[in-house]
């Protein structure tokens, strides 16, 4: 077996709490969704107390890496170890610094069973570049969950939300405890949760040909007009306010 060699370094400012990145790391699911440019798909393989073992596609590539996983209880450090499949045997290592309460330092290494310089520098720049991606999708979604989870003042109970004629839509709003969008839907107006009940996630999307809502960060699916999970696992939106037409006026009632 060829001894690993580094063959590139990244370092990084996140904007988001250590809690966010541990997280972050220990979601495999979000791979596929969050990251579809780089991923095709992600399948648990296990998880034990040092985190998780996965069986992942590049997108383009028809052939899965299974990786494990291996994070520090306080999340100072973690490494991925690609145990099969393309690049076997090499290892992502990081090390994360908190210097703030949202807000943290990483480096990460990339180690690879190569020894060409060529190769290693060839390979170290393409890892610069999709780590670099990787984890601007990452802290975006990290910073949005942490707002979603910063408690809110209750709005009221019924807004008015303008005159008919001259509603724009897409209409985001606030209604008790709850954030929606209202939207114009086979022919009527119809308002639906912008949040995704698994993390907090936007679903401020456009609704597809089948009439669903998909979560860009783990690709739960849910129907618009019931709420009911499009997938079948067992979540459900928060339940869409009333919206009827009082004197040319759209109203929303919880």
């Amino acid at each position: 077996m060829s001894s690993l060699q580094l063959a590139g370094t990244y370092d990084r400012h996140v904007a988001a709490s250590v809690a966010r990145i541990r997280e972050n790391v220990l979601d495999w699911e979000h791979l596929p969704a969050l990251h579809a440019g780089s991923f095709a798909a992600c399948e648990l393989v296990d998880m034990d107390a040092d985190g998780w073992r996965v069986r992942l596609t590049a997108a383009g590539d028809s052939r899965p890496q299974t990786l494990k996983l291996y994070i520090a209880a306080d999340t100072s450090q973690y490494r991925v170890v690609t145990e099969a499949g393309p690049g076997e045997t090499s290892e992502i290592r990081v090390t994360v610094r908190e210097t703030g309460p949202h807000a943290a330092r990483v480096h990460v290494e990339y180690h690879v069973p190569v020894s060409d310089p060529a190769m290693l520098a060839m390979i170290g720049k393409g890892f610069v570049a999709i780590y670099e991606r990787l984890w601007d999708e990452d802290e975006a979604m990290m910073q949005a969950r942490e707002a979603a989870l910063t408690p809110r003042p209750r709005a009221l109970d019924r807004v008015d939300l303008g005159p008919e004629v001259d509603l724009v839509l897409p209409r985001d709003f606030d209604l008790g405890s709850g954030r929606f969008r209202l939207v114009r839907h086979r022919g009527g107006l119809l308002a639906h949760s912008r949040v995704c009940p698994h993390w907090l996630g936007p679903l401020d999307v456009p609704i597809d040909a089948d009439g669903c809502l998909t979560c860009p960060w783990h690709g739960y699916r849910f129907d618009a007009a019931t709420g009911r999970s499009a997938d079948g696992r067992t979540l459900r939106l928060a339940a869409a306010p009333t919206i009827t037409i009082e004197a040319g006026q759209v109203i929303a009632c919880a």
